[in-house]
């Protein structure tokens, strides 16, 4: 039996890790049919059958989901290897700019998987003086906020935001229930700057019988205190899939309505051209994107 192609054993794992065809595809960034055809020549490879029809979509066979863990574990330390050898040739100061609400509910979860990967790197987090501020000449990236309009730099979108009502389970039971819309003029509203963000829910949710002028609870000019005061239960916030997300995962928030919109904003990687070009830059890159795909697996499966 000659050796089925990486290509091909990556396409098995991202279907065994995400239930679809669609979405391993988004994931490897190739079309539905190279997904397809990848499984089949891997099947006539090997022998037997990986997959079978259910419904509209496929499931893995008993011999395929025994087969693609064998494949995930080969993967993962394959790619553990390439690591290691990585991290030994990264080191030096990085210094890194984060708006303090994606520093609390993300980075500061996570950093410390970057600092046992590159031991050799003398990391420091920053903070701007707001949240689409890349201006300090002493930071090597930036971790910005806005519409990716940050001319002569290198921008790479990192993740697109989503908007929908957050807020702690035990203000919803202590105010006796939100099973609709309307139910929020019972509820405490937690603004960030000003009233827009939820205006612009509510008429996405045909909800405009709440007059927000007569309800307009308070205004937050730091998304990290907006957070703090909906999980500590004063009030029901609008959230993003970012920063909301390991909350919600962990149950500290809940989504009580199904209604998201879409974000004009979003977060951005930031770097002069000649900074991006560095070692630790590239790997701290990298290394953020590989854990916010992670992280957004399983906060898809916390909404579904």
């Amino acid at each position: 039996m000659r050796l089925p192609s990486m290509t091909a054993l990556r396409a098995l794992d991202a279907i065994a890790r995400l239930g679809s065809v669609s979405a391993a595809a988004d994931e490897l960034s190739l079309t539905r049919s190279a997904i397809s055809h990848q499984i089949s020549s891997l099947e006539n490879s090997l022998g037997f059958t990986l997959t079978e029809r259910q419904g509209r979509g496929i499931v893995l066979t008993s011999a395929g989901e025994r087969y693609a863990r064998d494949v995930h574990r080969i993967l993962n330390a394959l790619e553990e290897a390439g690591r290691s050898i990585d991290s030994i040739s990264v080191g030096g100061r990085l210094t890194v700019s984060c708006p303090p609400g994606f520093a609390s509910y993300w980075l500061c979860q996570h950093i410390g998987d970057f600092v046992r990967q590159f031991p050799q790197v003398q990391l420091q987090l920053i903070s701007p003086r707001s949240p689409d501020d890349v201006s300090n000449s002493q930071a090597d990236l930036f971790i910005a906020y806005g519409i990716g309009d940050w001319p002569n730099m290198q921008v790479e979108p990192i993740v697109p935001l989503r908007f929908f009502p957050v807020c702690s389970p035990r203000l919803i039971h202590a105010l006796g229930g939100l099973k609709s819309v309307h139910d929020l003029s019972r509820f405490p509203l937690l603004h960030m700057n000003d009233h827009s963000d939820w205006r612009v829910w509510l008429n996405a949710a045909r909800a405009k019988h709440l007059d927000l002028e007569q309800h307009s609870g308070v205004v937050f000019d730091d998304a990290n205190c907006a957070q703090a005061a909906c999980i500590a239960g004063q009030g029901v916030a609008m959230g993003d899939n970012l920063l909301s997300g390991d909350a919600l995962a962990q149950g500290l928030l809940v989504s009580p309505f199904d209604i998201a919109i879409d974000s004009l904003r979003g977060y951005y990687l930031i770097s002069t051209p000649e900074k991006s070009q560095r070692p630790s830059v590239e790997a701290f890159n990298q290394w953020l994107k590989n854990q916010l795909k992670t992280s957004a697996q399983r906060w898809r499966q916390t909404l579904i």
